[in-house]
């Protein structure tokens, strides 16, 4: 039986030979990632922004959450999110910050209360103020800091400081452009989103390491083959691999884009941004920046070295003998000497 290959066996493409339009492109990328969380910002959810959080529970039977998402829509309270969580009878509605200050809040949780208060308990009302959703993001930050400043020191200690370096670059890379991607789509960004860029981080760690342990070891069995070559050579023995292991999670998640529902909707394409950009980064980021980090074999570069200084001093020895004229002495060094004639033995003198 024939196995379902996704990519060819032996591949040979040249992707070091894109390094010179791979980085031009991701920084212009990322310079408007960072241009539109300046000037457009995020779509902030009640985690982040503010709101109230009502916990429910169906009087009878299970909630409906496509009934109460549609109930919450009507009050124009904002954005509504509908969660069901627990026993199939209990469900979360949240609703962003109403202008107004606290009397306005109250207001909104009446409105609610008297829409749904027919066919659900209110067991629960919680309102999330500014001042808590500050310290969401800043938890949310240190948490993403502290889990890259930790991979680094992994990777300093597991391999040379290019591996570690250039692995770095590349997870801050896919950040930028998940961060623009938020922005850019407007996506809600809430706490489940946290947890999608803590994904893509791991995602991509795990995708450059990957790609860096056979580097290291074909740097150990090819120790006169080039750089360049050699991490070629090195992409191409993992690409099955990463295309397999992309492909797989990729379905999983339109998966659950198209049957997911509203709730993970932001997580979902999220993630599908950062698998296909964590994919790019180990091959067309971290890959080359090896190579301008001056990570170089040492025994194929002294080699090189060794042969080009002796191809050197042999065209200087030929040019030196070309030059140089002829003197007597080397004249007569150059004459053949006449020949002695051969006597034989020496006879033996007998004493008188």
């Amino acid at each position: 039986m024939k196995l379902l290959r996704l990519a060819p066996e032996n591949t040979k493409f040249p992707f070091m030979r894109f390094r010179r339009v791979s980085y031009p492109f991701s920084a212009l990328l990322s310079l408007i990632a960072v241009a539109l969380f300046i000037f457009k910002g995020m779509n902030f959810g009640i985690d982040f922004a503010g709101g109230t959080v009502i916990e429910l529970r169906a009087k009878s039977g299970a909630a409906e959450v496509g009934t109460l998402r549609t109930l919450g829509e009507g009050l124009h309270l904002g954005d509504i999110e509908v969660q069901a969580f627990g026993n199939p009878a209990d469900a979360t509605l949240r609703f962003g910050l109403q202008s107004g200050g606290d009397v306005a809040q109250q207001a909104a949780v009446e409105r609610v209360r008297d829409a749904v208060g027919a066919y659900y308990d209110l067991r629960r009302v919680e309102v999330v103020g500014p001042r808590v959703s500050n310290e969401l993001v800043q938890s949310g930050t240190l948490g993403v800091v502290l889990s890259i400043i930790a991979v680094l020191s992994y990777l300093w200690f597991r391999f040379e400081w290019q591996f570690a370096i250039g692995a770095v670059i590349a997870t801050m890379h896919d950040l930028l452009l998940t961060v623009g991607f938020f922005s850019i789509t407007q996506l809600e960004f809430n706490t489940t989103s946290i947890a999608a860029i803590l994904t893509i981080v791991g995602y991509s760690l795990n995708e450059t390491v990957v790609v860096l342990d056979r580097i290291r070891e074909n740097m150990r069995k090819y120790k006169k083959m080039a750089t360049a070559q050699m991490v070629d050579m090195s992409i191409n023995a993992v690409l099955p691999r990463t295309i397999m292991t992309a492909t797989t999670v990729m379905l999983a998640l339109f998966a659950l884009v198209a049957f997911g529902g509203q709730v993970i909707r932001s997580f979902s394409l999220a993630m599908i941004w950062g698998i296909f950009v964590a994919t790019y980064s180990s091959i067309f980021i971290c890959s080359p920046m090896l190579i301008y980090l001056g990570l170089r074999n040492e025994d194929a570069d002294k080699a090189a070295t060794q042969k080009h200084e002796a191809e050197h001093k042999a065209e200087d020895a030929v040019s030196a003998q070309d030059e140089a004229p002829a003197t007597p002495s080397a004249a007569a060094e150059k004459t053949p000497a006449p020949a002695r004639k051969a006597t034989g033995k020496r006879a033996k003198t007998r004493p008188a």
